[in-house]
């Protein structure tokens, strides 16, 4: 196994668990470790700190065990049992209303790089690391382990997420199917909502898990309200403000593929005071009447992947903001979104801030809102918590 070599006193992170070594800290490496292997980190004092995948780039080395030189041989069905467990004590398994929970969330989970949607029984990863794409059977005979009889299917979905760059054959498909499993598509219960799922078409792992608790925060204000959803992919907030009372709802996407979902989704669940427009989500924002919406949902994809561009993504959602609350109802709620990480939630706030003031119209906040437990957040990797949310309540 090669080894990386600390500069000295570059140890700390990673004593208070952090899990990212950057290529700047690195005095030496012994070896000549290829991208994706595993490899031991050490302290400029010679002190063994762990071990994790080696990668090309600013992350050189991501954390997979700490105080430990080798990954031992149970260490993927020890990590996803324990990811298991985790679901299990936030309510998520066994639960009669909701059957689909993110399994594995990176960082948070202590397998940085490694996303696992669960979809009643059809586990869908991504890896964002070398290292976790050339793991992906060991973590798939992982899931086995852990869902036992259960399991119906495990299908990796890593061709958008890994890196490109690393001459990896990024080939969707199954890595297991149980006897008997067909189809790319599985209807799901969340919050007791059915929602098909297309883990094959959909974008990321086929649905937006991190947004259910805040669907249910939709649906206890929409009674008797016009409803706008912006952004709405497969129609996730739509359903649930229908389900809520709405008088009516109006979703709109950019994506045909996503609208058809959209009026799926709202069929199977019986529902009809709904309006379906294909459209640019800011265009149509801005030719809708003023006072047509009492309740927004403003949940736009990523403005900022990357720091270099944080500015022009504040300026985008301070006008995306802006127009949100010039037209909504006196007396409206808006609930509004941003998912780029570089994007914190003091930033966000003082963007949506900035859009009220640029309005004139006397604003309040409702509530604060993030990603759900099962999104998890590592407290010695404050870096993963991206979701965040304001409820606005616009006089």
């Amino acid at each position: 196994m090669s080894k990386v070599i600390l500069k000295k006193g570059r140890e700390e992170s990673l004593l208070r668990f952090h899990p990212w070594v950057f290529s700047g800290a690195i005095a030496q490496i012994v070896g000549n470790p290829a991208e994706g292997d595993v490899v031991s980190v050490w302290a400029g004092d010679g002190s063994l700190l762990g071990c994790g995948h080696y990668q090309i780039g600013s992350i050189a080395v991501r954390m997979l065990s700490f105080g430990q030189e080798h990954l031992s041989d149970a260490f993927w069905a020890e990590s996803i049992a324990a990811a298991f467990q985790a679901r299990k004590a936030f309510g998520l398994v066994d639960n009669a209303s909701t059957n689909c929970y993110r399994l594995v969330h990176g960082e948070g989970d202590g397998l940085p790089g490694l996303i696992v949607d669960y979809y009643d029984g059809v586990c869908v990863m991504q890896a964002h690391s070398v290292g976790m794409f050339r793991a992906k059977k060991q973590i798939a005979e992982a899931l086995r382990i852990v869902y036992g009889q259960s399991l119906k299917a495990v299908y990796d979905k890593s061709s958008g997420t890994a890196p490109f760059k690393a001459g990896l054959d990024l080939v969707d498909g199954y890595l297991y199917k149980a006897e008997g499993f067909a189809g790319s598509e599985s209807t799901v219960l969340e919050n007791g909502h059915k929602f098909l799922v297309n883990w094959n078409e959909g974008q990321k792992t086929g649905f937006f898990l991190d947004q259910r608790e805040n669907r249910a925060s939709v649906q206890r204000y929409a009674a008797g309200r016009n409803v706008l959803n912006l952004f709405c992919y497969t129609g996730g907030f739509s359903v649930y403000a229908l389900a809520g009372g709405a008088k009516h709802v109006d979703s709109v996407d950019s994506s045909a593929r996503a609208m058809a979902m959209v009026d799926r989704n709202v069929a199977l669940n019986g529902f009809t005071e709904h309006t379906s427009y294909c459209a640019d989500a800011i265009e149509f924002l801005g030719k809708c009447e003023d006072g047509k919406y009492d309740l927004m949902i403003v949940d736009p994809p990523a403005f900022a992947k990357h720091r270099g561009v944080l500015k022009n993504a504040l300026r985008a959602y301070q006008r995306l903001n802006a127009a949100a609350i010039s037209k909504v109802a006196p007396g409206g709620i808006i609930f509004t979104f941003s998912c780029s990480q570089v994007v914190d939630k003091e930033a966000f706030a003082l963007a949506v801030f900035s859009a009220a003031a640029s309005v004139g119209r006397r604003v309040r906040i409702m509530d604060r809102l993030c990603q759900p437990a099962d999104h998890a957040v590592s407290i010695y990797h404050p870096e993963g918590e991206y979701l965040k949310g304001l409820v606005l309540y616009v006089e």
